[in-house]
């Protein structure tokens, strides 16, 4: 595990654009897209940080894109949902994968055809959907299968994820916000798709702006975003970045 800083590659960085309130902590996790041992690995080493800074009130924040991409998308959710938080609040954010996910458990086969595309399929062999089936069989077949094999524990996962969280002077959101809309007024499409349009605006957000969605092979730590999907999927680098007061550090597989 390495650990790698905004600004000084020494120390931890001091940033005042932004800041989270007196005796609060909190870690925000790029996307994991189904690599569960990354995940664990991130999870274990924000422990150990944690651990050894002054006690505060610690929240651990999940970008979204858990699934998809990666080979254990339902051993994500199952280590989620089982894994001892230590008392930490714990906030899930829905990404556009996740989405696209509840869309195919709802039988929207315009749905399914494009997950598949996106990297559906592995997450349906994850659950245990034969690579047979989804090779040769429609996607009605295959969402039929698929969706019998779900854990309705899942299913419930998957729908309490949230669209934001506001810490302070952070705003965590899977892909960005439209620039210009307030946060409260802003839609689930562009929470959960937003692209260039977010990532080229230079101006004040009103709040700094934490998200994945974007693959970049480093963190993209400026003054109104930081971005931290760094691709884990296939890089074998997911990042964390851990905030307090108005610090900023990083912690990537």
């Amino acid at each position: 595990m390495k650990r790698l800083f905004g600004g000084s590659p020494a120390s931890d960085g001091a940033r005042g654009d932004a800041n989270v309130p007196a005796g609060q902590r909190v870690y925000a996790i790029g996307d994991v897209h189904g690599r569960l041992d990354l995940l664990t690995e991130l999870l274990d080493a924000i422990d150990r940080d944690d651990a050894g800074r002054d006690p505060a009130k610690t929240t651990i924040v999940l970008l979204g894109d858990l699934v998809d991409r990666g080979p254990q998308s339902k051993q994500v959710i199952d280590h989620l949902i089982a894994r001892d938080w230590r008392g930490r609040d714990v906030a899930m954010i829905k990404g556009n994968h996740e989405e696209v996910f509840l869309l195919t458990l709802a039988g929207d086969l315009e749905a399914t055809r494009f997950w598949l595309r996106i990297g559906g399929a592995e997450t349906m062999m994850s659950y245990g959907t034969p690579a047979e089936l989804i090779d040769r069989a429609g996607p009605l077949d295959i969402a039929v299968d698929f969706m019998a094999r779900v854990p309705q524990e899942h299913v419930a996962f998957l729908q309490s994820m949230g669209d934001t969280l506001v810490v302070g002077g952070y705003c965590f959101v899977h892909a960005g916000i439209k620039p210009g809309v307030p946060i409260d007024r802003q839609k689930p499409a562009d929470l959960r798709w937003i692209r260039d349009r977010f990532l080229d605006y230079e101006g004040s957000h009103g709040a700094t702006i934490v998200h994945g969605h974007s693959i970049a092979t480093e963190v993209e730590s400026l003054h109104n975003r930081i971005g931290i999907d760094t691709g884990a999927y296939a890089s074998g680098k997911l990042t964390a970045v851990g905030l307090e007061g108005e610090r900023r550090w990083f912690l990537a597989t």
